[in-house]
């Protein structure tokens, strides 16, 4: 197959359309952002007015907006979920990402469609399928290698879309019914309660414990930075940043960072070009340690590899940055080459292993002063800051400009001049200055010095978004031409451009499925397959599965099945893996979280871990999350 060779797009996330603009000024080709209802993000909902305000911004860049519209429905919420979809296509979104494949039997606006991470794609039948059925866009699975990437993009010349960075889900997207089980709250419906970051002790089969009090399915945090060119010539044409409900400051530094590298990349690679338009300078050195993290893995991408867990603890360490060297009276020193500055934040592991941390009130040097002392602090304990006060507060005022490059022209007419404005993206704007009596009757005495001023004024575009490219004169004469009708002739042209450039967004046209519906993939389907409504077991049913149970939140399976299907597994974390240790067997372990237990069962086939588990006496599902906010 002759693969299309797609644009280079960094897709940010937008908890709001605030953080999506800065998104936008910081060098996204693209971000996704939740709705009012039905994205799978508690507490990241945003009104169809808002995502409006952010599509205005985005389109004048030539940047997209993509709406997260992927939980799984029931019947009674189809047509709500039908609505929106026409709403948010008329503000001008450029695509809608979902899971639910019930959406495809309705009436749907003719919007681009993106499969979700939480549709499981991590084969190339299933992503061809997804073509097939009129897709035009998926996100991968994280936890495919490059080599897997490589090898569904040999199969379909979808775009395909995959995390670069931040938190990492222990569990398949989509295949993860622990919170459901035990809380009432789906995963798939946007409300996950996060065992994941629980502690636990794992027990073998013989009973004896292996270790205590640990996060063992916890992940460290994502980072592809390494691996981005490879991750590109494998096929990649979307690199996406998680977080939705991360803080202004990480989309801000990781979205920077990102850009560095692709335009490195495409500077250097020919065959690869941006998805959008403009140049972002910013006023600070992006530096992705600085931001939340757990501790950094680029996770399966280069095949399966020791210290993917972040089992000490969940939470942002930081930097190290060196170990106390002397404790006085409300303060200690560092031993350190860092420095430190009032309002940094600092931790510590104590002698239980547990995370402490502290506030700087005052730093002196390598003196720091906290607010308050611990009294676990020790004479060589190792110190992280996981607050850096100046990066944080360069990050909090503007940091960022985004411009669009224009080539100004300033020529005679028949009765007057014209000033034209083109852009790199080819538009065009023009606007008529009449000869009048003070306005292009007189040749200036100064030749020189008027040419000079004239193209000086016509390069001023000030705040607004775009940045002029040398000025192009096509004049008989150095006439003399009053600053201020150059300027306000620069000022109404660059309005016409700016109003052009939002109208000719390239919009994305949706896929035309295939004529005749093709074959799914499986012939059967468990609660894995996440059917949740009569539209999605008919699109199913269209494709020729055979057997559709319903989704897990339906809450008819009442004994143990495997709530969590995951790549990571403990066995080869804790050096038991028979595939590594001779003599070894695959037999199942416990987790134990207080007087919660976990049956974990090891596919050494598909190398894949179950963790099993039953659903709660009197638990129900919780429909708060996708009701109108």
């Amino acid at each position: 197959m002759t693969r299309i060779q797609h644009p280079l797009e960094l897709l940010a996330p937008a908890k709001n359309a605030d953080f999506g603009i800065e998104a936008i000024k910081h060098g996204a080709d693209a971000v996704y952002i939740g709705g009012p209802t039905f994205g799978a993000r508690y507490g990241a909902g945003n009104s169809v007015a808002e995502i409006r305000r952010l599509c205005d911004f985005a389109h004048r860049y030539r940047a997209k907006v993509f709406v997260a519209l992927n939980t799984i429905l029931h019947d009674d919420e189809l047509e709500g979920a039908r609505l929106l979809a026409w709403e948010l296509y008329e503000a001008g979104t450029d695509a809608l990402i979902i899971q639910d494949m019930g959406l495809l039997e309705l009436d749907l606006p003719p919007i681009q469609l993106h499969a979700s991470t939480q549709t499981d794609n991590r084969n190339p039948a299933k992503v061809k399928f997804l073509e097939k059925a009129g897709f035009s866009q998926v996100v991968l699975a994280r936890e495919m290698s490059i080599q897997e990437v490589q090898a569904v993009a040999d199969e379909t010349t979808l775009a395909l879309e995959y995390f670069v960075h931040g938190a990492l889900c222990v569990a398949f997207s989509g295949q993860c019914y622990i919170s459901q089980a035990h809380t009432g709250r789906s995963a798939n419906r946007g409300e996950c309660s996060q065992a994941c970051r629980l502690p636990y002790t794992l027990v073998d089969d013989k009973g004896k414990t292996i270790t205590e009090n640990q996060h063992l399915l916890s992940m460290k945090d994502n980072n592809q930075t390494d691996n981005m060119l490879e991750l590109a010539r494998a096929g990649i044409s979307s690199f996406k940043i998680e977080g939705r409900l991360k803080d202004l400051s990480y989309v801000k530094n990781i979205t920077a960072h990102y850009r560095t590298l692709l335009d490195e990349i495409i500077a250097n690679n020919p065959e690869f070009t941006r998805a959008s338009s403009g140049r972002s300078t910013y006023t600070f050195t992006p530096q992705p340690d600085k931001t939340f993290n757990r501790g950094y893995t680029d996770y399966f991408a280069n095949d399966r590899q020791d210290d993917i867990g972040a089992f000490d603890s969940p939470a942002f360490v930081g930097e190290l940055i060196g170990d106390v060297a002397e404790i006085g009276d409300g303060w200690f020193m560092v031993n350190t080459d860092q420095d430190f500055h009032n309002g940094d934040g600092v931790c510590f592991y104590d002698a239980h292993g547990d995370l402490l941390g502290m506030r700087i009130n005052r730093a002196e040097g390598k003196k720091l002063f906290p607010a308050e002392m611990p009294e676990a602090l020790t004479e060589g304990a190792t110190l992280f800051r996981n607050r850096d006060q100046e990066f944080e507060r360069a990050l909090e005022k503007d940091s960022a400009d985004r411009c669009i490059s224009v080539k100004p022209l300033f020529s005679e007419t028949a009765d007057g001049f014209r000033l034209t404005l083109t852009d790199e993206d080819g538009v065009t704007a023009a606007v008529d200055l009449p000869r009048s009596d003070k306005i292009g009757n007189e040749i200036a005495q100064n030749a020189d010095q008027a040419l000079a001023k004239l193209k000086e004024n016509l390069s001023k575009f000030g705040n607004t978004m775009f940045i002029a490219e040398p000025v192009e004169l096509q004049l008989s004469q150095p006439w003399f031409l009053p600053v201020s009708a150059i300027n306000a002739l620069r000022r109404e042209a660059t309005e016409k451009l700016e109003a052009a450039r939002i109208a000719s967004h390239p919009r994305p046209l949706r896929a035309t499925p295939a004529a005749n519906p093709v074959p799914y993939p499986q012939e059967e389907l468990t609660y894995l397959g996440n059917v949740f409504n009569a539209k999605a077991r008919q699109f199913y049913e269209k494709h020729g599965v055979k057997l559709i149970e319903e989704a897990y939140e339906a809450g008819n399976e009442k004994g143990m099945v495997s709530l969590m299907i995951t790549r990571h597994c403990l066995r080869y974390s804790f050096n038991l893996c028979p595939k590594e240790v001779k003599h070894l067997k695959p037999d199942p372990m416990t987790l134990i979280n207080g007087n919660e237990k976990l049956i974990l069962k090891f596919d050494c086939k598909a190398c894949e871990m179950h963790v099993i588990g039953k659903m709660k006496k009197g638990v129900k599902l919780n429909l708060g999350t996708i009701r109108p906010a």
